[in-house]
């Protein structure tokens, strides 16, 4: 009897598997809840002018919203990452995908400026800030060893995704009915996918009995203590400063949030709109973004299995530069070819610039690559804030945003020098 058991329980918990091995399920729940909580992302660009129409607020008003927003989005994330070692993955994103719904779901409500501040800024910040690529991160970290690079660059693409779905039917409901739909529209978004991630997603493999994918047979990673979140987040963050990369890493990725989600996530539509180009026709080209954005995004993951993911850093950046450094000359009424062409070529650099940091913080810093990336992402934050209140500023004062597109297009070109002097040998 005893002989007869003992091959089946073998069996079981052995390498041979039938099916996907569980870490797939996970990534594409994780997959679901970023494109969820993406929908805020899509919203400031395509409010701003009617806020301004309806309340008489000007551009840096709403731009200092989306500002604090932007630099909650960053320095929340290392936290989160703590945060997710010691409550769990499940219990971080459920909340922030509720405290996302609420702040886009009352600014239906809202009278005043600071109003918007306390929605926009503190109550979304804070949502997006737990839900953001240190998420991504997280999970990679936890349930693969194989195929890292790849399923980073499939989630990073989430975001992009939920541009894309976003956006067109945010502008519509903006232009239509108006911009309170698209807010409640956001909101249910996120409210939708809070069942998705509290009864699929798991913390870790060896919470359902498996092992992470590629992992060798009963080799688990070990839960980090149960100590406090802020401080291992800040103990994390006193080592990772005193050495070179990470300074390299942040001023890289703070330059790569002021040329996206900082100037062109948050400016380009009412930049083609000052032009004469319709919001709709603009939210679309965003869109556009968004859709070679997936490819590009998914592509630089398989390639940071491959290649010095400092050199992809270096050519992405500095393409990105070049580009911006061409924009203002193709804005027009109706988007014309060149402008395609630019928005089909952004596209594909949008986000393939995380794939290869995520991996360069694996690399230099071991267990603590997730947290460090958590401080890396706030530092990209912190730049898209500086440009969005700052290309705010710029279009109120000009009249036009000109000198944001040429002076974003100058720090990629920075960008590409620091990322290429970045020594990754590991320092542990």
């Amino acid at each position: 009897m005893t002989s007869s058991t003992t091959p089946a329980r073998a069996t079981t918990a052995g390498p041979a598997r039938r099916g996907p091995h569980r870490a797939w399920y996970v990534a594409a729940v994780a997959f679901v809840a970023i494109l969820g909580a993406a929908g805020f992302r899509a919203t400031p660009g395509v409010l701003i002018t009617p806020l301004r129409a309806e309340f008489g607020w000007s551009t840096g008003t709403v731009s200092l919203a989306v500002s604090v927003n932007l630099v909650l989005y960053g320095l929340t994330a290392p936290f989160a990452a703590a945060l997710m070692d010691r409550f769990g993955m499940r219990r971080v994103v459920a909340l922030a995908l509720l405290l996302i719904a609420a702040g886009s779901g009352l600014t239906v409500l809202m009278t005043a400026s600071w109003h918007l501040l306390l929605l926009w800024g503190i109550f979304v910040g804070l949502g997006t800030g737990s839900m953001a690529l240190v998420f991504a991160a997280t999970v990679v970290d936890r349930w693969f060893v194989r195929h890292r690079g790849l399923v980073t660059g499939i989630l990073t693409a989430g975001g992009a995704t939920g541009q894309l779905v976003f956006l067109p039917v945010l502008a519509q409901l903006a232009e239509g009915p108006g911009w309170r739909w698209a807010s409640l529209a956001v909101a249910g978004a996120a409210l939708a996918v809070v069942p998705f991630v509290w009864w699929l997603l798991r913390d870790r493999p060896e919470d359902v009995g498996t092992t992470a994918l590629g992992a060798e047979p009963g080799q688990a990673r070990p839960a980090p203590g149960g100590g406090n979140a802020a401080f291992r987040a800040l103990g994390v963050l006193g080592r990772a400063a005193r050495t070179r990369p990470f300074w390299l890493l942040a001023g890289g990725f703070a330059i790569c949030g002021a040329s996206t989600n900082g100037l062109v996530g948050t400016h380009f539509i009412p930049a083609a709109h000052d032009h004469g180009m319709a919001e709709p026709v603009a939210a679309g080209l965003l869109a556009v973004i968004g859709i070679f954005d997936i490819a590009g995004t998914v592509a630089s993951g398989w390639l940071s299995d491959r290649i010095d993911p400092k050199v992809l850093l270096g050519l992405y950046y500095g393409l990105r530069g070049l580009s911006l450094m061409v924009l203002p000359g193709l804005f027009a009424a109706t988007a014309e070819p060149s402008m395609l062409i630019f928005i089909i070529f952004y596209g594909l650099d949008w986000v393939a610039t995380v794939p290869p940091t995520v991996a360069l913080c694996r690399r230099v810093y071991g267990a603590d690559g997730a947290v460090v990336f958590g401080w890396v992402f706030a530092s990209h934050q912190v730049g898209a804030a500086i440009a969005a209140v700052g290309a705010g500023l710029t279009r109120d004062h000009l009249g036009a945003y000109d000198l944001a597109w040429y002076g974003a297009g100058a720090l990629c070109l920075l960008a590409a020098g620091m990322s290429l002097a970045i020594r990754h040998a590991r320092n542990r």
